[in-house]
């Protein structure tokens, strides 16, 4: 069964650049046996800080790993970036979900079909400088954290000023994000509360849950 929720953003004052102090975004979500594709509480903080800091992503290149429903995405994409959605190869359903997501908001998104920790030759066109690559809830299988890692190394290498934003819920058994940032050579720049990000009208959609949301880029060496 699909169905299409909405999902308002607001700030508290209008910007003359970007022209509007208002957005609605619909998304298509899913309820199969076999799959779902839900707006998880990760996406919906991941969105807001989008839509709060669209300067930074208004004509900015943005890559969105592990997309699924891809609400960091289309807000993304509606306040001016140019955007590649990504989802497992394997995942056709979801990449097609991603295509009617696009269609009902009228936005032009690239979407693409991306496996962590495997390179095709069309994995290397996703690779650029300044690029902002968006995760929401990505670190969420613990047998996928590796290749994971890999990939965002992988698309960070060598692309001066890009940056992975991921938002997680912290869950027991998860190995920690330092022990993967050392790993890969990654370091965390920045660590935000989801409750500093979402206004007091959406707390409540996150259900109590520890969210973080966090900046990462290639660990600088030592010369």
């Amino acid at each position: 069964m699909t169905t299409v929720s909405e999902h308002q953003f607001r700030r508290s004052s209008s910007s003359s650049s970007h022209g509007s102090d208002r957005l609605s975004v619909s998304i298509c979500e899913v309820m199969q046996k076999d799959y779902g594709l839900y707006v998880w509480p990760c996406s919906i903080v991941l969105a807001e800080y989008v839509w709060q800091n669209w300067e930074q992503f208004h004509g900015a290149f943005v890559l969105e790993l592990g997309a699924g429903t891809a609400l960091p995405g289309i807000v993304a994409a509606k306040v001016g970036a140019l955007v590649i959605l990504t989802d497992s190869d394997d995942q056709p359903q979801v990449l097609e979900n991603m295509k009617r997501t696009c269609n009902l908001n009228q936005v032009e998104c690239v979407i693409q079909g991306l496996t962590w920790g495997q390179w095709e030759a069309t994995s290397f066109t996703l690779r650029r400088p300044s690029q902002i690559i968006l995760g929401a809830d990505v670190l969420y299988e613990s047998r996928d954290f590796d290749d994971l890692f890999a990939t965002v190394k992988f698309l960070l290498q060598d692309m001066e000023d890009s940056v992975f934003i991921t938002t997680y819920q912290r869950r027991s058994g998860h190995r920690s994000m330092e022990y993967l940032m050392a790993k890969w050579g990654l370091q965390c720049t920045r660590l935000i509360d989801a409750l500093e990000i979402l206004p007091t009208s959406k707390r409540s959609l996150v259900n109590g849950a520890s969210i973080e949301l966090v900046e990462i880029k290639l660990r600088k060496m030592m010369s």
